[in-house]
């Protein structure tokens, strides 16, 4: 079915539903708030949502971002470079909510108001991760929306997207919740509500409202299968329990700190789970868990598939990181987990992103690029992995050598080797077994 043909079925639907109420049942219920569920206004006898969206359009504004010209003949002043829409949430302190991208390697930053008023912005933050950012203007006389809990959203609901698409004034489009739990379109953190209602070039930033114009995401990209790029009836935001977890750190700190599980996840398909013995396909598989990290902690191996985290459904792996990407440290995230098809239950606290230097877990650690665990012969620690990059591995560290002494301290297993990096300050020489012959090797610092 086609773009056009899918709306003119929801017109000639529409249309039924309104022309199945008799004239004489209309009338008889002007006095009630809403006919055959459309709220309906009985001075001009048509069915309209403006009621509950007009306090929330002066709310959404257009944002222009100016960065340095590059051709030959720049006088130097900032040029507008890219732009899309932003939305008040804060009038007292003029807060406003856009994306990352709308203002990204920008130098300055104005916003236009519906009223035709023009703002200076301050870029108070950024993140990335979320696509989401927050900028500041001085003004009186600002209008804001009404936040939501994006928790609350279901499959069905009507929602608005409001913006400035493709250089036109404010445009407001209606479309429905067509999924949630989104993820898997190139973010850190992923967990977007889809709709269908139409969002274009321009709209990045805007608000996604519900039907009482209450704010419950920000509208942040398109899936497009045309040459185009143009819509075709599949757009994203970001939902506001993400939004507010973001906005709320970059206004006190101007940066986004979060935690960590130290887990490698990957989504449950089809496929791993036959390989697995399981007839579902949603929730997250466990490739790995880190040495002293919070999962290995919690009891999580490979192979075990998470299927709820903090009391949340898991549909993919991008379910988990939303979860953990707006947990603070030191945060405890309830887990279930199957392991050989049984149901089973732990407990994640989540860290800090800022990784400890040497983490000792229950078979292995990791220190300056390396993973080592004990030696299999019970004497040493051998090193299983070596991060490419690392000073490690300029140093010729190898994978399968095996430590037996560090500083001039013998080694005898892996909890000895990690103090004895922890305890260096700099550069430490280490002696490996290698193909039977020993090497020294100093690694830095």
């Amino acid at each position: 079915m086609t773009r056009h043909t899918l709306l003119a079925s929801t017109g000639a639907a529409l249309f039924l539903i309104l022309s199945a109420a008799p004239l004489a049942a209309a009338a008889a219920s002007v006095q009630t708030p809403a006919v055959q569920g459309l709220p309906y206004d009985a001075r001009r006898g048509v069915f309209t949502f403006a009621a509950g969206l007009d306090a929330s359009l002066p709310a959404v504004v257009q944002v222009t971002t100016l960065g340095q010209s590059r051709g030959p003949r720049s006088d130097g002043d900032p040029k507008p470079s890219q732009g899309g829409s932003g939305v008040i949430i804060d009038a007292a302190n003029g807060i406003i909510v856009t994306n990352n991208h709308v203002i990204e390697n920008g130098q300055k930053f104005t916003v236009d108001l519906s009223d035709g008023r023009l703002f200076d912005a301050v870029l108070i933050g950024a993140d990335k991760a979320t696509d989401i950012a927050v900028l500041k203007i001085e003004g009186t006389g600002l209008s804001q929306v009404q936040t939501v809990d994006s928790d609350t959203l279901r499959t069905g609901d009507l929602a608005f997207a409001v913006g400035y698409p493709l250089g036109l004034d404010q445009t407001l489009t209606m479309g429905v919740i067509s999924g949630l739990n989104r993820s898997g379109m190139g973010d850190a953190i992923e967990d977007y509500i889809q709709t269908d209602a139409a969002v274009n070039s321009g709209n990045s930033g805007g608000p996604l409202l519900d039907s009482r114009g209450r704010l419950i995401g920000i509208n942040t990209s398109i899936l497009s299968g045309g040459m185009g790029g143009g819509n075709d009836g599949i757009a994203f935001a970001v939902p506001t329990r993400i939004m507010m977890f973001v906005v709320d750190q970059l206004r006190a700190t101007g940066e986004v700190k979060r935690g960590q599980i130290g887990v490698a996840l990957g989504s449950l398909t089809a496929e791993r789970a036959r390989d697995l013995g399981l007839n579902l396909v949603r929730g997250a598989v466990v490739y790995d868990a880190a040495p002293g990290s919070a999962a290995e902690a919690a009891g999580l191996r490979p192979g075990d598939v998470i299927t709820r985290i903090q009391n949340r459904p898991v549909a993919n792996a991008g379910s988990v990181q939303a979860t953990v990407g707006i947990a603070r440290p030191g945060a405890t995230l309830p887990v279930v987990y199957l392991r050989d098809g049984r149901e089973a239950t732990a407990s994640l606290t989540v860290q800090s992103s800022e990784l400890e230097p040497v983490r000792v877990g229950r078979s292995a650690a990791m220190a300056r690029g390396l993973t080592f665990r004990n030696s299999g012969d019970g004497a040493g620690a051998q090193i299983t992995v070596v991060e490419g990059g690392s000073s490690a591995a300029t140093a010729g560290i190898q994978a399968g050598d095996v430590v037996v002494s560090a500083g001039g301290a013998s080694v005898t297993d892996m909890t000895a080797l990690a103090t004895a990096l922890q305890a260096a300050r700099g550069a430490v020489e280490l002696t490996v077994t290698r193909d039977g012959e020993r090497t020294m090797i100093n690694l830095p610092g």
